[in-house]
């Protein structure tokens, strides 16, 4: 028998009365995961321990909103204009990475905006765990059945029920790009680990590295979806943006080459 990756039936798991949704408890778990090291990081750096537990606490709620503002901006605006309720319901899938990135940012800045600590410091601490949270986020999208790609006879094909298919009538396998992002995530955690460590990255280098990273990754995992999206000059959206993102990032690495590691005196004891 062939091959292939079995689709779970259901991403809800029932506690009595109470729905427990695999797509939010991802989420959740990637951020915990991304705040437990990054606060290790970030104490590494000579900052106090449980601040990045602090901005989290902003900046993740900050995260959501902003990435499910994206997708409603981006995807069906009829739809969720006409039903605002559904542009809460961000358990149901529908969150966009981008929005999510810039409402975490926003909302991490305003934290680090009152304790006067500079953004590009704190964001290279985090910066090995961010793709670390979305690789775990990923594995929700793999509970839904979304965000699959084109189909495949691979062994590693991914099999989608009929319900969840295009159309709602073509069950079969297509490729998993959950797996493939999640992996890719993995890798560039460790290029910016490793990358750090080498180089000593500081002044934003170590976050513009993951941005490089992710977004040369999702350019090419995005070619493979086949699901609708919007597009600007014929190009994916998604892609459009990553590609700016992308150029943006190495832009900034080159501009900030000779930067040096932020040293424990660069970090305020407020923090």
């Amino acid at each position: 028998m062939r091959a292939s990756i079995p689709s779970p039936s259901s991403g809800v798991v029932h506690l009595g009365p109470l729905p427990l949704r695999a797509y939010a408890g991802f989420i959740l778990l990637g951020a915990v995961l991304a705040v437990y090291f990054g606060d290790k990081r970030w104490v590494a750096r000579g900052g106090k321990p449980g601040f990045v537990a602090d901005v989290a606490a902003t900046a993740v709620p900050a995260g959501l909103v902003g990435a499910r503002i994206y997708h409603v901006l981006t995807s069906r605006q009829d739809f969720y204009f006409s039903h605002p309720v559904e542009m809460l319901k961000i358990w149901q899938g529908g969150l966009g990475i981008w929005g999510g990135i810039a409402g975490g940012a926003v909302g991490a800045w305003w934290v680090l905006r009152k304790h006067g600590i500079p953004f590009l410091d704190f964001a290279d601490a985090l910066a090995p765990f961010l793709p670390l949270a979305q690789a775990v986020g990923r594995v929700g999208n793999y509970f839904n059945q979304e965000l699959y790609g084109k189909r495949t006879s691979l062994p590693w094909g991914l099999e989608i029920d009929a319900a969840h298919s295009p159309g709602g009538n073509s069950p079969g396998t297509y490729q998993p790009t959950f797996l493939y992002e999640l992996l890719w995530d993995l890798g560039v955690m460790g290029l910016v680990l490793w990358a750090d460590n080498r180089w000593k990255l500081g002044r934003g280098r170590a976050f513009a590295l993951y941005v490089a990273g992710y977004c040369a990754g999702r350019l090419w995992i995005e070619a493979l979806r086949i699901d609708d999206a919007h597009k600007l000059f014929g190009v994916r959206l998604n892609d459009f943006t990553s590609g700016i993102l992308f150029l943006a990032a190495v832009a900034f690495l080159w501009l900030r080459r000779d930067s040096r590691k932020p040293s424990p005196a660069d970090v305020p004891s407020s923090a």
